[in-house]
């Protein structure tokens, strides 16, 4: 837990601009304190978390490392509770050049972040990966757990929130697709240095995100908390890392009932080691 609380004061104070002076002054300590914290060297007074909780404006909960679960918290959460595979369970095409890349002829570790309903991971599972898993709606872990039975192979599929979610373990592939928008822009450097950091040397992370257009409306989801990235910012994060596949796509879409177009960034990008 300290670990967990260390990484969200210091998430959540600098999402509202504040230094860790300005903080300390605010809760009357010294910024040493407050640096101990980040750095989980120790641990706020419990007497402190109500007013740290509100001057972070983040609940006490999700400031230790616990969702909130009497709300909904994805637009997705009611329609992932009906019988049907929203998504389908055909996986998506990156999931093929996964296999191509980096075919599972030795144990190899996938984390897939925001598996929705579980359809990429499961496709992974059952060709030979070890697989991991994590999304914050609990109707899609559920049905990822029944597709993987279904399937006779196992997902280790948990509960998370990218926003605060970190990894501690390494991982050989990193597969994430429709998701990566809920990750605000101040803080996308940090989470995906992180993410580089616990990747296996040689290997791969297979991303894809949503880019702003301006010839596309806007989806007709009214997502508060979803943020579009523009063209090339994804591939700015990889610079040091060999770029696979790097392209952009305009698709239909009707996931909403409505037909509307979406435009499309994809990345494969492999971790090579740097030669001394």
């Amino acid at each position: 837990m300290k670990d967990k609380l260390a990484r969200n004061i210091s998430l959540y104070r600098k999402e509202k601009g504040l230094t860790q002076e300005e903080l300390a002054q605010i809760l009357g300590l010294s910024f040493q304190a407050v640096s101990k914290w980040e750095n989980a060297q120790s641990m706020p007074d419990i007497s402190l978390l109500p007013l740290l909780s509100a001057t972070l404006e983040v609940s006490i909960d999700k400031l230790l490392g616990y969702t909130s679960q009497d709300r909904p918290i994805s637009i997705y959460e009611d329609v992932y509770k009906t019988q049907e595979y929203y998504w389908g369970t055909e996986p998506n095409k990156a999931c093929y050049q996964v296999l191509q890349l980096m075919p599972p002829t030795r144990h190899l570790k996938v984390l897939d972040i925001g598996c929705g309903e579980g359809k990429d991971a499961v496709f992974m599972a059952r060709n030979g990966y070890e697989v991991s898993a994590l999304d914050i709606s609990d109707a899609g872990i559920e049905k990822t757990r029944r597709l993987a039975e279904k399937n006779g192979v196992h997902v280790n599929v948990f509960k998370a929130d990218i926003q605060d979610y970190r990894l501690n373990t390494h991982y050989d592939i990193i597969f994430s697709s429709g998701v990566l928008n809920y990750i605000k822009p101040d803080f996308r450097k940090e989470i995906f240095d992180h993410y580089k950091h616990y990747t296996n040397e040689g290997g791969l992370h297979v991303l894809n995100v949503f880019v702003n257009k301006p010839f596309i409306a806007p989806p007709p989801e009214k997502e508060s908390n979803s943020y579009k990235w523009h063209s090339g910012e994804l591939l700015s994060h990889y610079h040091d890392w060999l770029i696979k596949d790097s392209s952009e796509v305009v698709f239909d879409c009707n996931s909403s009932g409505i037909p509307h177009k979406h435009a499309m960034t994809k990345l494969i990008a492999q971790k090579i080691t740097v030669l001394a």
